[in-house]
């Protein structure tokens, strides 16, 4: 196929799974809800990092290895499990205390530094979005074209429908957090995006 063509059916996928509801979509919202759009924006900003990221070591083969060995897949798996459940059990100890303004590390501000360093940790230690790229994007490589490059065009993409939907997400978001952030309601919001977290954890943990 060529490349036009490559890029165009890409986006169709990519844009499937950036609507389908997911961890990412919780991360955002959660800080846009809670925080500030300057937060929610730096959250999108390094979860979109992370699929530079892969969309280079899917290129080049290096995320093939998590289909090529169990052992690695698993390594990623239960580290990518230990932080989800980590994370979700703070924002479950955070909403219990109604410790209004304690970030889930023990911080009492937040900062964009901070909320691009959980948006890119949650993105790079899922593996099922490593599997995604390794078994998706070699297919949408045109023969005799340079891997790394279009994988990161192609990375590129994704990361662009996906800046969109986080742009329309936060600005939605952030309109009705002017309303949402009393303390009761923060502390609602805290336990539901825990207790996701904490499920997405537990069911990367179980033994396929």
């Amino acid at each position: 196929m060529s490349l036009g063509t490559a890029v165009a059916a890409f986006a169709v996928v990519a844009l499937a799974l950036t609507l389908t509801p997911g961890l990412d979509t919780a991360l955002v919202l959660r800080a846009a809800l809670t925080r500030s759009r300057r937060d929610a924006a730096a959250t999108a900003a390094g979860i979109v990092a992370g699929l530079f990221v892969w969309g280079a070591a899917a290129a080049v083969g290096v995320s093939a290895l998590l289909t090529a060995s169990q052992l690695a897949y698993d390594v990623l798996r239960y580290a990518g499990a230990a932080y989800l459940v980590w994370f979700g059990l703070r924002l479950l100890v955070r909403a219990v205390r109604g410790t209004a303004g304690v970030e889930p590390d023990g911080t009492t501000d937040s900062s964009p530094w901070r909320a691009a360093r959980q948006g890119l940790a949650t993105n790079l230690l899922n593996p099922k979005v490593g599997v995604f790229y390794v078994a998706l994007l070699p297919q949408f490589l045109p023969s005799g074209s340079d891997p790394l490059a279009v994988g990161l065009l192609l990375a590129g993409v994704h990361a662009l429908i996906s800046v969109v939907w986080f742009a329309v997400l936060i600005t939605l978001a952030t309109a009705l957090g002017r309303r949402l952030r009393r303390p009761a309601t923060v502390r609602a919001i805290d336990g539901v995006t825990g207790t996701t977290l904490v499920g997405f954890g537990i069911k990367l943990a179980l033994p396929r």
